[in-house]
């Protein structure tokens, strides 16, 4: 009697959260959709890549910044992992939204929402985006394992029609029905207290919103410059975008050259820089910066070393580079 009154207690468990499953696999297997069915995302050629995208959460993510840098740098290895991660997310989304195999697919939306988390945690304009989806389906993620799928699911058809895998031990890890836990209550008070960490951590580290001040990195671009060199007839120097809104590039209208005293030694301006020289760009990223039709575009998480032509300026009369966004918004940078 007692098998029967748990089973029957999972059975309503994974009935109640049928409505987050299906919501939760819609959300991973509408990627695969997007990308591949309704547009081709993971063409390194077309707008819109995703390699790209990836390449927004560089600068910065949380832990795995050297996994991203690594596939931003090697543009076959990012494209082939686009292609998997793509795959991954179709696979998990269709059998989480069918039932099928329900616990172990739910380790699979922890997982990709913790490396949604971890990598782009930090972006988001009004209402901290992909911090909510992260941490939202990472504890979706969490109750779909404990409750598995209740009727209306494959793994329940499977167990109705008693297939003999069914009542093998392995089944209950991966598939439904009753999770062998020896001692439930820990184990869900355990997850849900890290979870709840981790969720209270990484809104503190992205975005100050457990005290402190609040700060959201997606609301106004910034442009770092380092590694500053001078030669006779060019100076060279590295522009990295390192917060602003994703979806739009910094639009860069002026590069000036300062003398010790402020003074204007050379000025480039909007027109300048949209014609500015392709070859006087090394993009380092697969988010290029490049110049456009009024300006010269700067992507988030993009980085590049920029040269410029000196003609008859004397390279120690140079004291400062300052670029001005089309926002007017200024950084500068010494050149010693």
């Amino acid at each position: 009697m007692k098998h029967i009154s748990d089973s029957r207690v999972y059975d309503l468990a994974g009935l109640y959260t049928l409505s987050l499953r299906l919501v939760i696999g819609w959300t991973y297997f509408s990627a695969f959709w997007r990308r591949l069915v309704l547009e081709n995302k993971l063409n390194p050629d077309e707008n819109g890549y995703i390699g790209e995208k990836f390449n927004h959460f560089l600068p910065n993510a949380l832990g795995i910044k050297p996994v991203i840098e690594y596939l931003v740098t090697h543009p076959d290895a990012l494209q082939t992992s686009m292609m998997a991660f793509t795959l991954v997310e179709a696979v998990v989304g269709l059998f989480i939204i069918l039932g099928l195999f329900t616990r172990l697919m739910s380790i699979g939306v922890f997982s990709l929402a913790l490396g949604i988390l971890l990598g782009s945690g930090w972006i988001g304009t009004t209402c901290l985006d992909e911090w909510q989806i992260g941490v939202l389906g990472i504890a979706g993620g969490f109750v779909l394992f404990l409750t598995g799928s209740g009727p209306f699911s494959m793994d329940h058809y499977f167990i109705s029609s008693h297939k003999k895998f069914t009542h093998k031990k392995w089944f209950l890890w991966l598939g439904s029905g009753i999770l062998p836990l020896s001692k439930p209550k820990t184990i869900v008070l355990a997850g849900s207290l890290f979870i709840f960490g981790l969720t209270l951590y990484t809104n503190q580290y992205f975005h100050g919103g457990v005290w402190g001040t609040l700060h959201n990195k997606s609301i106004k671009p910034k442009v770092e410059i380092s590694n500053v060199s001078l030669s006779p007839s060019q100076i060279t120097f590295e522009v990295y975008r390192t917060q602003g809104v994703d979806v739009y590039g910094s639009f860069l209208i002026g590069i000036h050259l300062l003398d010790k005293n402020g003074k204007l030694l050379k000025a480039l301006d909007h027109q300048d820089l949209s014609k500015f020289p392709k070859e006087n760009i090394k993009n380092h990223y697969v988010a290029k910066i490049k110049p456009g039709k009024h300006s010269l575009i700067i992507p988030l998480g993009s980085k590049a070393d920029l040269s410029l032509n000196l003609h008859d300026l004397l390279k120690d009369e140079i004291h400062t580079i300052k670029l001005i966004d089309i926002s007017g918004i200024e950084w500068t940078a010494g050149v010693r």
